[in-house]
């Protein structure tokens, strides 16, 4: 989602088929003028620096990020997502399969002739949307994960796919109307420090819930890459859909923050595919900042305000909740860190 998103307007109270809608709020780009903004802007200038390789695919936009690494660009549509293709002597990881709007497994067969298994950073609707296609399927071992594994209906995605969130016109063929995530097999469970063996390169399952249950990293410690997910990327990070964890998060984002000194490159799902691994610090201090600075709890009324909090700037903006089949009202709260900023949800007392 685009770096100068941080107002998260209020809307309508979604209905239990459209509560993954609340995740992206669905004013983001309301418009023309922000949507022409936005678009001028792709791709990001960050892709500059990498190389680009030909792809049989006017839709994904491929890049080398390292040796025998592909992240594998969705930049046309407002998510921004990325996936990685990583590629070892004897088969490959698919981190993430995208949003399912065209077939990804097109430009994994003209980056690798080598079998391909998928794992995803999580199961929500923007990762999971191709992982049908694919015969082999890693996944963390939680309830969360297996009720995704279902699919999400039209109903729940279908904000993804209207005109103000494409740049352009949508895919030719692609059916806006009939959107829906795909139901997949998991074939293989994996859990925290688990060893996913390429061939060559091995990489390691780390599961840092917060951003969702099942939220996941990969480390691959002998080349400095550390996959990151939604868990961290330069942009506003969600932790407020169903089943974000605030206290989960920190701890997760102390972990990453952990690796940082022996990373070379952090890998993200939205947005910038290579990022300075010393982010990861100011994000575990971000998180650390949000957590005092909440000891007051939410401020005012449902009217846009901002605070500054130490160096930082908190814009509270009313939103519903998010949790389907509830009355109770709550605000989102925008806290910007520069290069990131986090979303978190609070509770609003006699509302």
């Amino acid at each position: 989602m685009p770096l100068a998103c941080l107002a998260v307007l209020a809307s309508a109270s979604p209905s239990p088929a459209s509560k993954w809608a609340a995740h992206a709020p669905p004013a983001v780009f309301s418009g023309a003028d922000t949507v022409q903004a936005w678009c001028a802007n792709q791709p990001r200038p960050q892709f500059a620096a990498l190389t680009r390789v030909p792809a049989p695919s006017g839709w994904f936009q491929v890049y080398s990020v390292d040796s025998g690494v592909y992240a594998i660009a969705e930049s046309h549509q407002w998510e921004e997502v990325i996936s990685y293709l990583i590629v070892g002597t004897d088969r490959a990881l698919l981190f993430d399969t995208g949003m399912g709007i065209e077939d990804i497994r097109v430009v994994v067969r003209a980056l690798t002739d080598r079998p391909v298994a998928v794992f995803n950073s999580h199961t929500h609707p923007d990762h999971i949307g191709n992982n049908w296609a694919f015969d082999r399927i890693y996944a963390l071992n939680t309830a969360y994960t297996r009720a995704n594994s279902h699919g999400w209906p039209h109903g729940a995605v279908a904000a993804e796919v209207t005109p103000d969130h494409f740049c352009g016109p949508a895919p030719t063929g692609f059916d806006t109307a009939g959107y829906y995530t795909r139901p997949f097999r998991i074939t293989d469970t994996v859990g925290n420090g688990s060893i996913i063996d390429l061939g060559g390169r091995r990489v390691q399952v780390l599961h840092i819930p917060g951003h969702a249950p099942d939220a996941a990293a990969l480390w691959d410690e002998a080349h400095g890459l550390l996959f990151t997910g939604d868990t961290f990327y330069e942009g506003p990070i969600y932790v407020f859909a169903p089943g974000a964890d605030a206290d989960a998060f920190a701890q997760s984002a102390g972990r990453l923050a952990a690796l940082a000194p022996r990373a070379r490159k952090v890998l993200a799902a939205h947005n910038v595919p290579v990022s300075d691994p010393k982010l990861l610090l100011r994000l575990r201090d971000a998180v650390a900042e949000v957590a005092r600075a909440e000891t007051a709890g939410p401020r005012g009324d449902f009217w846009t305000q901002l605070h500054v909090i130490g160096a930082y700037t908190m814009s509270q903006v009313p939103s519903p909740t998010i949790d389907s089949g509830t009355t109770e009202r709550s605000v989102l709260v925008t806290y910007d860190f520069g290069a990131f900023s986090l979303v978190y949800r609070h509770r609003v007392d006699g509302q």
